[in-house]
């Protein structure tokens, strides 16, 4: 795709993918511009890594906010772990390597859900006084598998 084609992706992105789509469908392959095209295709790996993550994440936050603050949880914090929960299922269906994505990275998502519960809540500054696990205390497993209401205390 030469040099008119990396500045259409440098200036009109949506036309650079249209026709780039095109040259791949009719095979040739030697005009596409393919520097851009393997960063695009990684890009797209990793912005659904991203996206099981931070449902994850999300997930871990109101459960460690159920823990905390056991009085103010309730049907929104439920439904926000549910949610993010059937997010994941959609992502893993599609692309299974997300489930050993996410079994690498528990440890590391919960330590961020956890920071990120105690600035919400405003307790960063009592976090030693609350009931709060250094490490996950749940398996992907039963975070993605089990019964919901089953995760609120392990």
């Amino acid at each position: 795709m030469g040099t008119t084609a990396k500045t259409l992706y440098d200036t009109d992105f949506v036309e650079w993918t249209a026709r780039t789509a095109e040259l791949i469908r009719e095979g040739r392959l030697g005009e596409v511009d393919l520097e851009n095209l393997a960063e695009e295709i990684a890009d797209l790996g990793n912005s659904e890594r991203s996206a099981v993550a931070s449902q994850l994440s999300r997930m871990l936050m109101h459960l460690v906010k159920e823990r905390i603050q056991p009085e103010r949880a309730g049907a929104s914090w439920r439904s926000s772990i549910v949610d993010a929960r059937r997010e994941i299922w959609f992502k893993i269906e599609n692309s299974p390597s997300l489930r050993s994505y996410l079994a690498e990275r528990l440890q590391k998502i919960y330590r961020q859900a956890v920071r990120d519960a105690l600035d919400e809540t405003n307790l960063t500054e009592h976090a030693r006084e609350l009931d709060i696990p250094k490490e996950c205390p749940y398996t992907l497993d039963a975070l993605l598998e089990g019964d919901v209401n089953a995760l609120q205390r392990p």
